[in-house]
C-alpha cells in the first residue's frame, strides 16, 4: 500500500470517528431556545424563565427564552413546528395557543398535535376576573349591576383574541348577561398593566402574574373561576359562591417540541422537569396545584371539547377576509402605546411586540374601524 494509500485511508477514519463523536455528544451540547408565544411578563412567559433556570442548571446549558408574541399565541408556535426535531427549539405554550387559538384562526398552517411532542405538563392555574381598585365595586354583584346599568360601556382586556382571558371573559358575559367590550392586547402581561393604569376596567387573567398586583393593592380581586377558593386569596369567593355555578375555567402550561425529536431527548427534559417541580419551591408555587408528570397529546386533543361551544358563541373567526367581532374602548385606552392596533388610528405598539401575521392586520383595522364615536 502506498503511502498516499495510508494517508487517504487515516484522514477518512478520522473523519468518521470525529463525525460519530459529535453525533454522540450528550444533550444537549449548546444553548436551548424556548419559544414563548407571548409578550414577556404574562402568565407563560413566567413560568417559562422559572423552568428555564432550573433546566440550566440541572443540564449545563443555557435555556434561553425566546419571546415571539401574536396573533393568539399562533406566531412563536408556527415556528416552533416549523424548526428542526434535534431538541434545540422548544415551546412552551398553554391552552390558549394549543387549545383554542387552533379553533380561532383559520390560516395557523401547522397542527396543535400532531406538529408537536409534548414534553411535560408544567403548570395549572386558576383565572381571577381582577379590577382597578378605583372603581367602587366590591363584589360580582355590583359589577354585573353597573354592567346592566350601562350596556357596552364596560371593558375588559385580555392576552388576545382566542385565548383563554378573551373566552373566560365571554363567558362571564353570557353567564351574567351583560355586554361588556373586549379589548384585545398583544398578550397578558400587557392587558394587566393598563387594567393598573386606568385604561381599561377589568380583565381575567392566570393567578401567577396578579397575585404579586393584588397583594400589593395595584388591583382587586373579584372571583375566581375554580371550584374552590385559591389559598394565596381565601377572602376572594368562587364564581360558583357569586352565583354563577357553570363559570369554572382552568389553564395549564406545557412544554413541546417539534414532532420527530428524540425521544431520548423529551424523556430527558421530561425527567428535569418533574424533578424541578417536585423539588422547587418557586417552581411548585408557579405551578399551583399537583400536576401529571406528562402532557400526552390526547390531553390536548381532549381540553378542545370544553371550548367549542364558547368559541362558537363568541363568533370569533379570524382569518384572511373574516371579520366577525369587534372592539369599542374608552378614548384613553385607544391612546395607550400597548394597545393592540396597527391600524394608524392609535399610537402604534412597539416593534418588539409587533405581528407579522395579516390576520391580526385584519382584526385590528376593523376592531379600531367600529371604535369612531364611541369613547367610553
Amino acid at each position: 500500500m502506498t503511502g498516499s494509500s495510508v494517508l487517504s485511508g487515516a484522514i477518512v477514519a478520522l473523519s468518521l470517528l470525529v463525525a460519530h463523536s459529535g453525533h454522540a455528544q450528550p444533550y444537549p451540547a449548546r444553548p436551548v431556545k424556548i419559544i414563548v408565544p407571548t409578550v414577556a411578563g404574562g402568565t407563560v412567559d413566567v413560568i417559562t424563565r422559572l423552568i428555564a433556570s432550573e433546566l440550566s442548571s440541572r443540564l449545563g446549558a443555557s435555556f434561553i427564552v425566546d419571546n415571539r408574541s401574536g396573533a393568539g399565541n399562533t406566531l412563536g408556535s408556527r415556528e416552533a413546528a416549523r424548526s428542526d426535531p434535534d431538541g434545540y427549539t422548544l415551546l412552551m405554550s398553554s391552552a390558549s395557543g394549543q387549545v383554542i387559538s387552533p379553533l380561532v384562526y383559520k390560516a395557523i398552517d401547522y397542527d396543535p398535535i400532531r406538529s408537536f411532542a409534548p414534553i411535560a405538563l408544567v403548570a395549572e392555574g386558576s383565572i381571577i376576573l381582577v379590577i382597578n381598585p378605583s372603581l367602587p365595586w366590591r363584589t360580582v354583584a355590583e359589577l354585573v349591576a353597573a354592567a346592566k346599568t350601562a350596556p357596552g360601556r364596560l371593558n375588559y382586556g385580555s392576552a388576545g383574541s382566542g385565548t383563554v382571558p378573551h373566552l373566560s371573559g365571554e363567558l362571564f358575559k353570557s353567564a351574567a348577561g351583560i355586554d361588556l367590550v373586549h379589548v384585545p392586547y398583544r398578550g397578558g402581561a400587557l392587558s394587566i398593566a393598563d387594567v393598573i393604569g386606568g385604561n381599561v376596567q377589568m380583565t381575567f387573567e392566570a393567578s401567577s402574574p396578579l397575585l404579586p398586583q393584588i397583594r400589593d393593592g395595584r388591583l382587586r380581586a373579584l372571583t375566581v373561576l375554580s371550584r374552590a377558593r385559591l389559598p394565596d386569596l381565601p377572602d376572594v369567593p368562587t364564581a360558583l359562591e357569586s352565583g354563577y355555578p357553570d363559570l369554572v375555567v382552568t389553564t395549564w402550561t406545557g412544554l413541546f417540541a417539534p414532532a420527530g425529536t428524540d425521544p431520548a431527548i423529551v424523556r430527558k427534559l421530561n425527567g428535569a422537569i418533574n424533578e424541578a417541580t417536585q423539588l422547587k419551591p418557586r417552581v411548585i408555587a408557579a405551578s399551583r396545584t399537583a400536576l401529571p408528570r406528562v402532557v400526552p397529546a390526547t390531553v390536548v386533543s381532549a381540553a378542545r371539547i370544553p371550548w367549542l361551544a364558547p368559541v362558537a358563541m363568541t363568533k370569533v373567526t379570524i382569518g384572511p377576509g373574516v371579520m366577525t367581532r369587534t372592539a369599542v374602548i374608552s378614548k384613553k385606552a385607544a391612546n395607550s402605546s400597548q394597545f393592540m392596533t396597527t391600524s394608524g388610528r392609535c399610537a402604534p405598539v412597539s416593534s418588539s411586540a409587533k405581528s407579522d401575521d395579516p390576520a391580526d392586520d385584519l382584526y385590528e383595522i376593523e376592531a379600531m374601524s367600529s371604535r369612531v364615536g364611541r369613547a367610553v
